[in-house]
């Protein structure tokens, strides 16, 4: 009895494969590739011209490319084997990076001195502009409690 009471238990939870995309309508983004992933320290600063800025609360889970910057950028060596071996990676460290997150994920840090590290995008815009290479950020924390000056 009790084993039949079993079967019929574990037939009733299925096969336990999940299947499809977890956010239906959703685009997965594609599986980190750690030949692009650098380490950097620096300052996120609001990428504005005047250096200030503000998300609204409606937009802060919303992905952005032009609201952060990191100035003051300086590479980490201290990076896992495997890591930071493509072309992007290997060039010598600007000055300053756009930031590709989450507003929500670099909000806290506006104004604050952090390692932060992610995959290097050094493509040109489209419409040809000179700018920063991208990071599309992976993880970030504070350094310290000393504000950027």
């Amino acid at each position: 009895m009790v084993s039949a009471l079993t079967t019929l238990g574990l037939s009733a939870q299925g096969t336990g494969r999940l299947t499809g995309n977890p956010t239906p309508g959703t685009p997965q983004p594609d599986p980190p590739n750690l030949a692009d992933r650098i380490t950097l320290t620096g300052c996120v600063r609001w990428a504005a011209a005047d250096g200030r800025g503000s998300v609204p609360a409606a937009e802060l889970n919303t992905p952005s490319t032009s609201t952060f910057v990191l100035t003051n950028a300086a590479r980490v060596t201290r990076v896992p084997p495997g890591t930071g071996t493509s072309d992007a990676a290997k060039k010598p460290a600007g000055q300053t990076y756009r930031l590709s997150a989450l507003n929500s994920a670099l909000v806290p840090f506006a104004g604050a001195r952090v390692e932060i590290s992610g995959e290097i995008d050094d493509r040109s815009p489209r419409d040809g502009a000179a700018q920063a290479p991208m990071l599309h950020v992976g993880f970030v924390q504070r350094l310290g409690k000393t504000p950027c000056s």
